[in-house]
């Protein structure tokens, strides 16, 4: 097929996606068929096809539009070996960037945290290798080496041209036994150390190793990584556009209905979601340690279900709870979500993956948010900088702020606020005015908030869980000569007086639970001076931290209201 002809097929595919009506699906299968046997030149017409089939399996037409969709990206990997085979316009480096990494047939690298790599050898056993082209350990490997390859010392401590690809691979057996066993052999290593938990952690990623994969026509790709459903839907009618969600609307109506999952059930979803981050260069620290225990599903219609969890009780923040989750499109995954909350308040980020951004954002976004103030008891919500713009080009190349400011956030900074309602006058003199990039940037300086009714306004605007922290560290600095054992060790004494316990012979996580929350408690003022129903009620917060269910401690902190007016205080 001539590449102008390629072109305008693949323009009138990608248009497609948007046309609905009686006779729509048979002409997407149609030209579904025509684009399948064509040759592609480039990876860049390829690519183009491969988002969009994503799309219409997500958003399709009819039920022959999804049968059309599975059958050619089932066997996608074959048209990438193609064109590599054909080698004139290859260029692999076009497959990996971060928006379109993941497409069956390709290799992917990256330098993942400990969890991730051990989840990722696990998952693809023998398939993943050290990139050695890419990777001098050097010092890092020298001291921590000698841990698990004995002797090491002689040759590292002294000498400049220490060979560590041939150490690691003789160690592990890889010359010898089998091809890539040193990444496997090096996370046992470390797994098996005398150590905890976070320690391995730390040890793993200060190695810096990065890891290359081939993904062949793995399922964890991109092209396949979809879910089976007891039924799909199908678009016959325009999709629901920006100006018809309106969020207060739809938060507004009955709370959406919770499933809680069995643990089994919940660890195929955590599963999922390490699969859908892995091929998209995206790692969070709650998809990456998401608890199965905990995972509830919401059915919200249109062929979209919602997933959400939270941390294990030993892996959880020192403050605030924290709830990430993911959402299906008829078993297509299309975006993931982080929400951490402390009373009240919470702090939502809402990530739809590029190839779906036309796709029904503002209505699913408001299903997401409905989920998450019931499961939270949130009546606060607030954006990050980041989702606005804030050191995200793509995002004010997108106009995010207004997609958040039409949905009825307003700005948490004074000079903010009034810098968007000019831009709105400007908007409704001329309808044709477009806001520069400068000010959008302004505009996304700081955070957003969307308060539901009763609510008290503007209370959250100047709060940062980091401004408690760094009191903490001024404390730390000032009173303790920057010993955080020190501070540590007298600030649970003191709080362990005050509610006349003895948090010492507590097992974790409650221990190290109880001392985070004395080392902020004890920058209260007047808390000698609480009622011992007060303490009584703070004891019993501390405590839900542990539970299995966070969302009992986040919900104990809405019913607190002097530790809330104290938490409130100390990071405004």
């Amino acid at each position: 097929m001539p590449a102008n002809a390629l072109d305008r097929q693949l323009t009138e595919l990608e248009a497609s996606r948007y046309r609905f009506g009686s006779n729509e699906a048979a002409s997407v299968v149609k030209l579904l068929h025509r684009l399948d046997a064509a040759r592609f030149p480039d990876p860049a017409s390829l690519i183009r096809f491969h988002e969009a089939l994503l799309f219409l399996r997500a958003f399709p037409q009819g039920p022959a539009v999804v049968r059309a969709t599975e059958r050619i990206l089932n066997r996608f990997h074959k048209k990438v070996e193609a064109l590599h085979q054909a080698g004139a316009g290859f260029d692999i480096d076009a497959f990996d960037t971060f928006e379109v990494s993941g497409i069956a047939g390709t290799q992917m690298e990256d330098t993942l945290s400990f969890d991730v790599a051990s989840w990722l050898i696990k998952r693809m056993p023998g398939q993943v290798e050290i990139a050695w082209d890419n990777y001098d350990p050097g010092r890092e490997l020298g001291t921590t080496g000698p841990r698990f390859m004995p002797l090491l010392e002689d040759d590292s401590y002294v000498e400049a041209d220490t060979p560590w690809r041939r150490w690691l691979e003789t160690a592990s057996g890889d010359v010898s036994k089998k091809k890539n066993a040193t990444p496997a052999w090096l996370v046992e290593r470390v797994k098996r150390l005398p150590l905890p938990a976070q320690q391995k952690a730390e040890l793993y990623e200060s190695l810096r190793v990065p890891l290359r994969w081939n993904l062949g026509n793995s399922v964890i790709t991109r092209t396949r990584n979809r879910k089976p459903v007891s039924s799909l839907f199908y678009h016959t009618e325009p999709l629901i556009s920006r100006s018809q969600v309106s969020l207060a609307h739809e938060l507004a109506r009955r709370p959406p209905q919770l499933t809680k999952l069995s643990p089994r059930q919940g660890y195929e979803v955590i599963e999922t979601i390490r699969e859908v981050m892995l091929v998209r260069y995206r790692e969070l620290y709650g998809t990456t340690l998401g608890d199965p225990a905990s995972v509830v599903r919401a059915d919200l219609g249109r062929g979209v279900t919602i997933y959400l969890w939270n941390l294990p009780p030993d892996r959880r923040l020192p403050l605030r709870a924290y709830v990430a989750g993911l959402t299906l499109k008829n078993g297509v995954p299309i975006n993931y979500i982080e929400a951490i909350g402390l009373c009240e308040w919470m702090e939502v980020g809402f990530n739809t993956f590029y190839t779906f951004r036309g796709g029904e954002a503002a209505w699913i976004y408001a299903q997401v948010l409905r989920c998450l103030c019931h499961l939270m008891g949130t009546t606060c919500v607030s954006v990050y900088p980041d989702q606005l713009g804030h050191d995200n080009e793509e995002a004010i190349a997108s106009g995010a702020f207004w997609f958040y400011r039409k949905l009825g956030f307003r700005p948490g900074r004074p000079d903010l606020q009034r810098l968007a309602e000019r831009e709105e006058q400007k908007i409704a003199a001329d309808s044709k005015h477009k806001t520069p990039a400068r000010t959008l940037k302004r505009l996304a300086a700081g955070h957003v908030f969307y308060e539901l009714p009763g609510s008290e306004v503007g209370a959250w605007d100047k709060f940062s869980t980091r401004n408690i922290g760094l009191r903490v560290n001024r404390r730390m600095a000032q009173d303790f000569g920057g010993d955080a054992i020190g501070m540590r060790d007298h600030s649970t004494r003191a709080l362990e007086r005050l509610l006349s316990i003895s948090a010492s012979k507590w097992a974790p996580p409650e221990k190290p639970i109880f001392e985070n929350c004395a080392l902020v408690l004890m920058q209260v003022p007047g808390l000698r001076s609480w009622t011992e129903a007060e303490k009584e009620d703070l004891l019993r917060i501390i405590r839900a931290k542990a539970k299995p269910d966070e969302m009992l401690y986040l919900h104990l902190t809405q019913r607190h209201d002097r530790l809330r007016r104290a938490l409130l205080k100390l990071g405004s």
